[in-house]
Parts: C-alpha cells; sequence; structure tokens
C-alpha cells in the first residue's frame, strides 16, 4: 500500500513538471506571446474564433512583455467586442506587407490571407487594386498618402545673406517704414503749431525740422536718446507713444528672430518630389515590396518614374526591410525616406530632428483584408464605421500619436504680419491724432489770448498764427526784404 502511494506521488509530480516545462517553452515562442490570452467567458459561450495577422510596426502593433499592444490592437479589441467574436494574434513570418514574388505568388501578410493561414489582417495595409484583386478589405480604418521624411540639418538649407529681415513679413517692413515717417512728419508739424515749442516764429528757429524729426525718431528705434528735445505738450504725447511703439517692436522683433534660429524654421529646399528628384546631396528610397514601391512603378508620372528608376536600379542600397530601419538610417545618414505620410508624422512627434516635406501624393487608406467572399468582411466595414462615428478612431489616433517631443515646426514660427501687430499700429495712430489735437488746442488758447490782447477776432488770429508757422520762410524772407528796404 505504502509503495503504490508513493508510485501515485511521482507520477503526479512528474506530470505536473511536464506541463510546467510546456508552459514555459510556449511562453518563449514568439507566436504564442503575440497572441493575446484566450477569454475563458466567451470559450464558454462558443463564440467564433478568428486567427489575425499582422507586422510589428510602431505605433500600430508593438511588444510589451509577453503581450502586444498599439493602435491596431485597440482597434481589434473594439471589433471583437462589437461583432462578438474571439481572436489569436500571430506576426507575419516574412515580416513583409504583401506583394507578388517572381513566381507569381503572394508574400507577406497578403499571402498568409490566400494560404488560409490567417482569417483576417489587422495591420497598416494599404487598400490598392492588385491587392483587392486576390482579397477583400474592409473600409478603411485611417486615411494617409506618400510624402517624404527627412533630417532637419540635412533637408535645411543655408540662411540667406538677408535672414535678419524674416522675422517680419514684407508687408509688415512696408508698414513699419510708412509709420516711421509718418511719426516723424507728425512730429515735425506738431512742433512747427505749437506755441510752447516755437514761441516767437520771426525771431526764433524751430529746432524740430524735418530731418531732425527724422533724427530723433532713428534714436527711438536704437533705444537711444536723440535731441532736439521736446518741450511742448503735444510733442510729448506724440514722443512717448513712438517711444512705447518702438518698445514693443523690438520686442517682438527680438523674440521672434530668437524663434526662427532655434527651430530652424528656413524655408527647406526639399518641398516637392520633383525637388527630391533634382537634388543630389541625399539617397532616397521606400520599404521593400512596400504599395508605395509599386505605386512609382505603375504611375505615369514623369517625376515619378524617375524615382521609381532610381529606386529600381539601387534597390540594394535605397530599399529598406522595415520601418524602423527607414527611421534609423533618415536619422543616421544623408537619406530621405519615401512612405506613409501617417507614418511619417509619428516618427516626426517621436524624433525631434525629423521633419516630413509638405507634398503628399497617392491619398490612400488602410483596411482590414479578409478572404474573398469571406463573412467577416461586411460586418467589419460596418463596425469600422460605427467607431468611426462614434469618434472612437480619432480617439485612438490621439492617444498612439501623442508627441513625445516640444516639437517647433517651421509652421509654428513665422514672418510676422501686418495683422499679428494690428494693436501696435492703432496704438500708434491714436498717439498721433491726441498730438496733433494738443497742438492745436495749444496754438488755439495761444491764439486767444492774442486776440484779446490786440483787440481782434479769434479766428483770425488763428489762421493769421498757422499760416505763419507753416510758411514761415517765406514770411522770414518777407521780413528781411521789409527791414533792408526801410534802412535804405
Amino acid at each position: 500500500m505504502d509503495k503504490g502511494l508513493h508510485f501515485t506521488i511521482c507520477v503526479v509530480t512528474t506530470v505536473l513538471l511536464l506541463r510546467e516545462s510546456s508552459q514555459a517553452g510556449e511562453e518563449k515562442d514568439p507566436e504564442v506571446l503575440a497572441a493575446p490570452r484566450s477569454d475563458s467567458r466567451g470559450a464558454a459561450e462558443g463564440l467564433p474564433t478568428l486567427t489575425v495577422t499582422t507586422i510589428l510596426e510602431d505605433p500600430y502593433v508593438m511588444v510589451r512583455g509577453a503581450e502586444l499592444e498599439g493602435y491596431c490592437m485597440d482597434l481589434l479589441a473594439a471589433l471583437a467586442g462589437m461583432l462578438r467574436f474571439q481572436y489569436r494574434v500571430k506576426v507575419v513570418g516574412d515580416g513583409q506587407y504583401g506583394a507578388v514574388a517572381a513566381g507569381g505568388n503572394w508574400t507577406g501578410m497578403i499571402g498568409e490571407i490566400l494560404r488560409r493561414e490567417a482569417d483576417i489582417a489587422v495591420a497598416p495595409l494599404t487598400v490598392t487594386s492588385a491587392r483587392e484583386e486576390v482579397v477583400s478589405f474592409t473600409t478603411p480604418f485611417l486615411q494617409t498618402g506618400i510624402g517624404i521624411l527627412l533630417r532637419k540639418d540635412t533637408a535645411s538649407q543655408d540662411m540667406s545673406f538677408f535672414h535678419f529681415l524674416s522675422p517680419f513679413s514684407k508687408e509688415t517692413w512696408t508698414a513699419l517704414l510708412f509709420a516711421y515717417l509718418l511719426t516723424c512728419f507728425c512730429l515735425f508739424l506738431v512742433a512747427r503749431l505749437s506755441p510752447r515749442e516755437w514761441n516767437e516764429p520771426k525771431n526764433e528757429e524751430n529746432h524740430f525740422t524735418f530731418l531732425n524729426s527724422l533724427w530723433f525718431g532713428a534714436g527711438a528705434l536704437a533705444l537711444q536718446g536723440a535731441s532736439p528735445r521736446p518741450q511742448a505738450l503735444s510733442v510729448r504725447v506724440i514722443a512717448v507713444v513712438w517711444w512705447l511703439f518702438t518698445l514693443a517692436l523690438l520686442a517682438a522683433y527680438i523674440a521672434n528672430f530668437t524663434a526662427l534660429l532655434s527651430s530652424g524654421s528656413e524655408q527647406l529646399p526639399i518641398q516637392t518630389f520633383e525637388d527630391l528628384v533634382k537634388q543630389r546631396n541625399l539617397e532616397f528610397g521606400t520599404l521593400e515590396g512596400s504599395s508605395t514601391f509599386y505605386y512609382f512603378k505603375n504611375s505615369k508620372n514623369p517625376t515619378h518614374q524617375m524615382i521609381y528608376e532610381y529606386m529600381e536600379k539601387r534597390r540594394e542600397h535605397v530599399l529598406v526591410k522595415t520601418y524602423q530601419e527607414a527611421v534609423q538610417r533618415v536619422m543616421d545618414s544623408n537619406y530621405a525616406f519615401i512612405g506613409e505620410s501617417i507614418s511619417q508624422d509619428l516618427a516626426a512627434a517621436r524624433h525631434c530632428n525629423l521633419v516630413r516635406a509638405p507634398e503628399v501624393i497617392g491619398a490612400r487608406g488602410f483596411g482590414i483584408a479578409t478572404t474573398q467572399a469571406s463573412p467577416w468582411t461586411k460586418p467589419l466595414s460596418i463596425a469600422v464605421l460605427k467607431l468611426r462615428e462614434s469618434g472612437d478612431l480619432d480617439y485612438l489616433r490621439n492617444k498612439w500619436w501623442e508627441s513625445s517631443c516640444l516639437r517647433q515646426s517651421r509652421n509654428r514660427w513665422g514672418p510676422l504680419e501686418p495683422p499679428a501687430l494690428g494693436g501696435l499700429f492703432l496704438t500708434l495712430g491714436i498717439g498721433l491724432a491726441l498730438g496733433i489735437l494738443a497742438a492745436l488746442a495749444e496754438l488755439s488758447s495761444s491764439s486767444r489770448r492774442a486776440a484779446a490782447h490786440a483787440k481782434k477776432s479769434c479766428c483770425s488770429v488763428f489762421t493769421e498764427e498757422i499760416c505763419t508757422r507753416l510758411r514761415i520762410k517765406g514770411s522770414a524772407r518777407q521780413s528781411q526784404e521789409t527791414s533792408g528796404k526801410a534802412n535804405a
């Protein structure tokens, strides 16, 4: 009895050890690692199980510990909850998206769908006519295009000789020149009208000539005091407003110029694919066997044909195997990567020294691939549309495309336009108007006192004073001629 009990204990212990060893082996298997754990409740309810093929690409599918996560994994979980199915995820064996091989067979995820190794493919798989002929696609869950990914220091051109003018636009510089000339003219005019600056026009010399007014305005721009110094209230009003204007203007110029220098906001020499073809400093390529490569192969556009011929002749040097390899090559060498614009936006958000060129061509979408005549195609399409209408797809996009660095894109910093300084110009205009009104008030007050003393009309004295002050050279010449005749 004791021997039988001892034998039974040994057998049970051996079985348990073998089971633990088997489970440990499964955890090290990459295919099982990629598969999420089954839902026991779903198994009890008898829900169908789909085999899902995907590809590792940040942020769509990423390995984290013993599980997969990413945009496509969240999308797959949402679809499974809506359509009531279980799923088993496997990473594509050859690491390809899907293209026709030399023997006519399909590679990548499309090949696994055709060979019935997987039921559906949930990945950044572009919907193309060639793929649509052999498999079925659902409604696209992401819209994208073809763009150019560059490194900022290789893409940026040398600063122009007049780069110091970049903080303000041409219109702003023109408006500033006009404001300077107008302010100096108002200084000149108000100084002539004000009795405090020019009490005896026939016997005194007005220091605020037009040239002196220009010098006074330029001195304020350089934050330096310049003579002559204003004495009348009206002239001081204009001077103070101009000083405040120049302080705010210089602050805006220095801030924007510093931002332009630090953000590398100079114009990119590579704006379009045509610019990419014309330059000789950067190599360029795309993912081998991707839909982007075949887009340029089938395009009738001459520029696109030149890009395809370049990549075909140098395919061993410019075509890359994975998206991660492409991003790393852009950061490490003089290489431009042509690929999905939505993935390039993510790379530019994650790596602050990368930038995407403005032009995007070949609008396309990412869809879920199924076997032809699959009963899951239409339900999956409807479920994708519901997720889009409810805003869940936008939420997933914002979740996984969140930037990890503070980007200072070239669109954020640029030349200041006149509307950005509109309040500043308005304040200057109001100050000039107040200065002119103050000068007229000073002259009116002086004219009233002179009219009362001479017992003349106030309007006639006021008019005579204005004419005398605005035509002082002619009046002085006439007075000199009169005194000369009298002496003769």
